[in-house]
């Protein structure tokens, strides 16, 4: 597994376990590096996209909610939610991963963690807030 690929794996983890537990960020993240030992890339990515994800919150909701038709953010699956919401981080704020990457990177998560529907829901909701919010940033750039 390709170490970013593994650090998404990681976040996507420990943010299920801070939305579940209401652990603390610092004591989530020191609690699984201190078990599981991993190579410097991976838990500074890792690390970056549990927190930035969680201090865009808000932010990332409501990119969703936004884009999500008849269904509210709180009655998705925690694993969706939290796929979208970290995914979402990197297409609004990662300017060095391409939006088919993280786009990409969602699919596959979902597929190993989701249920059996989560992949193709993540990819709609991804793929219709990629072609709008781009669109948006290139015309306000105008």
């Amino acid at each position: 597994m390709r170490l970013r690929s593994k650090a998404r794996e990681i976040a996507l983890c420990l943010l299920y376990q801070i939305e579940i537990s209401k652990a603390q960020i610092n004591d989530a993240l020191n609690s699984y590096f201190e078990q599981y030992p991993q190579k410097e890339e991976v838990i500074e990515f890792s690390t970056r996209l549990v927190q930035e994800t969680r201090q865009n919150i808000g932010f990332l909701d409501s990119l969703v909610k936004k884009h999500v038709k008849n269904w509210e953010i709180d009655r998705m699956a925690v694993i969706d939610r939290n796929i979208l919401r970290m995914a979402c981080y990197e297409l609004m704020f990662l300017d060095d991963i391409p939006p088919k990457v993280s786009i990409n990177e969602a699919i596959e998560l979902a597929k190993r963690f989701g249920d059996i529907d989560s992949p193709r829901f993540v990819n709609g909701i991804l793929d219709k807030i990629y072609k709008v919010e781009s669109k948006n940033s290139k015309d306000k750039a105008d």
